[in-house]
C-alpha cells in the first residue's frame, strides 16, 4: 500500500497550499473536496512540477459515510493514509438565531464531526507509517464569537480535541498538530458572507505561509501552530487579559460590521 497525505478542502485557499507544500516535500497525495475540476487542475499543476500526480477524490465530506467512502477509495487505489490533513470547513457571519439553522448544522458536521471522524478512522494506518494528523482550527477557537457563534464554537472543538489527541496518540508514534491561523485572505470570506476589504498587513497572513508553518509544525511534532506575530498575541493574550464583558460586544460588532 502506498502511503499518502490526505488533504481535505484541497480545492482552494489553505488546503491547496497545504497540498503544494506536502507535494514539494515528496509526499504522495490524495486530494479531497467537492469541486472536482479544481482538484484536477491542482493535481495537474503538481504533476507538471515533477511530483507524483495526486489521487483526486471528489467527495462531500459533510455526508455521514465520508470516512467509509474514503476507505473504499484508498483500497481501490492501493494506498492508505500516512497523514490526514483536516482542512475542510466553512464559516457564516450573523447572529445564530437569525442564520439558517440547517446551514449551521452543516457547518458543525464539516468543521467538527467530520474532523473527528477522519482523525480517528485511520489511526492504525497512521501508526504503521509513523505519520500524523494536521487539524486546521483558528485563533477563533480560544474565545466565544457572537456574530459568528457556531463557527467559533466549532473551532474551539477542533482545538480542544486536537490538543487532547496530541497526547493520546503520542505514545503510538502518531503526531497531532492543530494549525490555528488568524485572518487569511482566501475564498473563505466570500463563503462566510464577509464583505471584501483591503488587506490588513498587520494581521493577515498569506495562505502559503500558513501552510508552510503548519507542515513544519506537524513534522516537528508541535501541539499547536499559530502563524504570524499578531495572531500569536491574539491567541495567547486576548482570552486572558480582556474580560468577556468587554470582549464579547466588541467581537459581535466587528463580525456584524464585516457582513457583505
Amino acid at each position: 500500500m502506498t502511503p499518502v497525505a490526505v488533504i481535505t478542502g484541497a480545492s482552494a485557499g489553505i488546503g491547496a497550499e497545504l497540498a503544494r507544500v506536502f507535494a514539494a516535500n515528496g509526499h504522495a497525495l490524495a486530494l479531497v473536496a467537492r469541486r472536482e475540476q479544481r482538484l484536477r487542475e491542482l493535481a495537474d499543476e503538481i504533476a507538471a512540477a515533477g511530483r507524483a500526480k495526486p489521487l483526486v477524490l471528489p467527495l462531500d465530506l459533510a455526508q455521514r459515510d465520508a470516512a467509509s467512502a474514503l476507505r473504499k477509495a484508498f483500497a481501490d487505489n492501493n494506498c492508505e493514509p500516512q497523514y490526514i490533513v483536516n482542512n475542510a470547513g466553512f464559516g457564516l457571519i450573523g447572529r445564530a438565531a437569525e442564520l439558517d439553522r440547517g446551514q449551521q448544522l452543516e457547518m458543525i458536521d464539516l468543521n467538527a464531526r467530520t474532523l473527528l471522524d477522519l482523525s480517528l478512522a485511520f489511526v492504525d494506518s497512521l501508526e504503521r507509517h509513523r505519520g500524523g494528523i494536521l487539524n486546521v482550527a483558528s485563533v477563533a477557537g480560544v474565545m466565544p464569537g457572537p456574530g459568528s457563534a457556531v463557527y467559533y464554537a466549532s473551532k474551539a472543538f477542533a482545538l480542544s480535541f486536537s490538543e487532547a489527541l496530541h497526547y493520546e496518540l503520542k505514545p503510538r508514534g502518531v503526531r497531532v498538530t492543530c494549525l490555528c491561523p488568524g485572518p487569511v485572505p482566501t475564498e473563505f470570506q466570500s463563503r462566510a458572507g464577509i464583505a471584501e476589504s483591503a488587506p490588513n498587513w498587520l494581521i493577515d497572513v498569506p495562505a502559503a505561509r500558513v501552510a508552510a508553518a503548519g507542515y513544519r509544525g506537524l513534522m516537528r511534532g508541535k501541539r499547536v501552530v499559530v502563524p504570524g506575530l499578531v495572531p500569536k498575541l491574539l491567541f495567547a493574550l486576548v482570552p486572558r487579559l480582556i474580560p468577556k464583558s468587554v470582549l464579547l460586544p466588541q467581537l459581535e460588532a466587528r463580525q456584524l460590521d464585516r457582513r457583505a
